[in-house]
């Protein structure tokens, strides 16, 4: 590596830093050698506009793969703006028949172009992608190309074909994001998991207890959750008059909030009391709350990774006896309303908690936990 490349890295990754604070970033130094400058100006000047943090991390991820795919596809970084012929080449490396590959080698993406992508981290599946992921990263794809001020071909029917005609040769099956919710009775299997005093257990108790409680957060929002966005109010009265601890938290924009609206949300009870005993136990008293732990049991300063909510809820799944493919940290926010509709809480209610805008897709979750119980499913 050259003086110059290897001064320009590390200006990408000083520039990176500045951000990391909005947009938690892992792998910073593999992303500042990936990235272009211009790539990282956008992504600051984003920052600087105020754009949510979950809405930015989506184009800041997706961003990262359309430019190793480049790299390992065309020997070149992403040009801005794309031709249209490198959009549906992208098409056809990511959407393809694997019944037509058997015979067929040449057809999807080519063996050495998979493999790079697979090296560097950022291919996992082994067949065709989504069609919904690759709508989505031509869709921040073409974002990002105007937030550049330029105009590209991703409105073409050539392209809206190609990804028609490819959408209908493998159709897939659409899948909840987590095939089961995680209810109330799932969640007790989960916590009897934890119930050791140590820094994990505690940890991820608080985890379970905290994201389920607070609505079914995003598992990015419990990852990013910081200490400061925790108010502890006055006590609220329980059952037989016992004062049970209550705070707030304030989730600032989220994904379906307005760009100046403050989402808040409550914790009250045992949930609480398992935030405090790990906040206690890691000596958070600032920063992130929910922080990874070595096999030495040091608690690291950084946040945890979203995708750390869900493996850690997958290993509580798997140690409660459970099939961990069947569930995922999605699981909290769908089990939240489900169990919220078998206590007969009211839709509304359960809204203000779980934050969801849309009461069609949160009325689904009532319809089917009315449906699965009433007198129409049992005829017999």
């Amino acid at each position: 590596m050259s003086v110059t490349h290897s001064a320009s890295v590390t200006s990408r990754a000083e520039a990176l830093d500045t951000i990391a604070a909005v947009l938690p970033i892992d792998r910073r130094d593999k992303l500042a050698e990936l990235l272009t400058d211009q790539d990282v100006e956008t992504l600051r000047h984003l920052v600087n506009a105020g754009m949510g943090d979950n809405t930015l991390r989506a184009p800041t991820s997706d961003l990262a793969y359309l430019e190793a795919w480049s790299l390992a596809a065309t020997g070149s970084a992403l040009p801005w703006p794309a031709a249209e012929a490198l959009l549906l080449k992208f098409v056809a490396h990511h959407l393809w028949d694997p019944q037509r590959r058997e015979n067929d080698p040449e057809h999807g993406m080519p063996a050495d172009v998979e493999d790079v992508l697979r090296f560097r981290g950022f291919l996992r599946s082994l067949g065709p992608h989504a069609p919904d992921t690759v709508r989505r990263r031509l869709a921040n794809w073409s974002t990002l190309t105007k937030w550049r001020g330029l105009d590209g071909a991703f409105t073409s029917p050539a392209l809206k074909s190609a990804i028609r005609l490819a959408v209908r040769a493998v159709p897939q099956p659409r899948r909840r994001k987590s095939a089961k919710a995680v209810t109330g009775e799932v969640l007790a299997r989960l916590l009897a998991t934890c119930r050791s005093d140590s820094l994990r257990d505690v940890r991820d108790r608080a985890i379970l207890m905290v994201a389920f409680a607070s609505g079914g957060r995003r598992r990015s929002e419990v990852a990013g959750l910081r200490r400061e966005q925790l108010t502890v109010e006055a006590p609220v009265t329980g059952e037989d008059d016992i004062p049970l601890p209550s705070l707030t938290i304030h989730l600032g924009r989220t994904k379906n909030s307005g760009a100046s609206q403050d989402e808040v949300v409550y914790l009250t009870g045992r949930p609480v009391d398992a935030l405090n005993a790990w906040l206690t136990a890691a000596k958070v008293d600032g920063g992130s709350v929910f922080r990874a732990i070595d096999r030495w049991g040091n608690v690291s300063r950084r946040a945890l990774d979203p995708k750390a909510v869900n493996d850690i809820v997958k290993r509580r799944v798997a140690e409660a006896g459970l099939e961990p493919g069947e569930f995922s940290a999605h699981g909290l926010r769908s089990g939240y309303l489900t169990e919220a509709a078998n206590r007969g809480i009211p839709l509304p209610e359960a809204m203000e908690q779980s934050r969801h805008r849309s009461v069609q897709q949160a009325s689904s979750y009532y319809n089917n936990a009315t449906r699965r119980s009433g007198r129409a499913a049992r005829m017999l």
